[in-house]
């Protein structure tokens, strides 16, 4: 007859008894006849060796770890920014390219009290229209109430010339973080820019009232004086014709007269036919109007 196993003998496939791990970190187990025995062999729990031995060495290593040196705050990786930045070489109101540095400036004149206003910065082509319409705008109306802003406020326009040209250069904005500022409508289609051009059109008008006003006076000064009480019309002198002067000399308003009355004051002693001929010491030039031909002078001899 056969032998029965022992009822506690060891099982053919039995691991051997595995020993207790050690370090500061192997579980404690308590002592007794029922000491549960933890297993042994290729499947027994691994404990650390020291502290953080096993933490990853990635974007979330704990502090103090090596490889936490390299990360982010917050113990998030950098990411590459996808849109540029300001500073970096875009604008400085939108961030897209291509831009140009510029200086854009504006005036303002109340009475003897003025401000010099000025913008500089890195523009793209919109925000750079957007600024020089917006200040060029604003001088045209605010630069003029004050003696030197008259002088100093066409200037300022001018000077702002130079970047509207860079602006106009640059070519259309692109890979902003934010949209470019709307340049709107051109500087002379603005309201704020038209209301210089009613005073500016009040002074025109007034300096070309005054304009013919002066030429109307002067051709009242240069009309032909005549004779015969003011009939219109010079009437020509002839030789041994008695004048009188109703006008103060140099001006002439001459007026024939009887020889023989008082009021007699000059007498046409000659006319200078040839350029060789010349009146007597003393007589005056009667204008070119009293002579028959319009050409030749007529010397004028006192009677009295």
């Amino acid at each position: 007859m056969a032998t029965p196993p022992p009822p506690h003998g060891p099982h053919p496939y039995a691991q051997p008894p595995a020993q207790p791990p050690v370090g500061p970190y192997a579980p404690q187990y308590p002592a007794g006849p029922y000491a549960q025995q933890q297993p042994a062999g290729p499947y027994a729990p691994q404990q650390p060796a020291a502290p953080y031995a096993q933490q990853p060495a990635g974007p979330y290593a704990p502090p103090g770890h090596p490889a936490a040196a390299a990360q982010a705050p917050y113990g998030y990786p950098q990411q590459p920014h996808p849109h540029p930045q300001p500073g970096a070489g875009g604008c400085q109101f939108c961030g897209a390219q291509p831009a140009v540095q510029a200086t854009v400036r504006g005036h303002q004149g109340i009475l003897y009290v003025m401000r010099f206003l000025s913008r500089s910065g890195v523009f793209c082509r919109s925000c750079g229209l957007a600024t020089y319409r917006e200040m060029s705008a604003k001088t045209l109306w605010q630069g003029w109430w004050s003696p030197l802003s008259v002088v100093i406020t066409p200037i300022t326009l001018l000077v702002n010339l130079g970047p509207r040209s860079r602006f106009h250069a640059l070519a259309a904005p692109v890979g902003g973080f934010r949209p470019s500022l709307d340049p709107g409508k051109p500087l002379l289609r603005r309201p704020d820019a038209l209301l210089i051009l009613v005073p500016l059109a009040l002074v025109a008008l007034a300096l070309t009232a005054l304009f013919i006003i002066g030429l109307f006076a002067d051709d009242s000064h240069s009309e032909p004086l005549t004779t015969g009480g003011g009939q219109g019309t010079a009437q020509p002198l002839a030789v041994g014709d008695c004048v009188r002067n109703d006008a103060d000399w140099p001006d002439q308003d001459l007026r024939t007269v009887d020889c023989g009355s008082a009021d007699a004051q000059y007498k046409v002693s000659r006319r200078l036919d040839a350029p060789e001929q010349h009146c007597a010491s003393g007589d005056y030039l009667a204008a070119l109007e009293y002579s028959p031909d319009g050409s030749t002078t007529s010397c004028l001899t006192p009677v009295r």
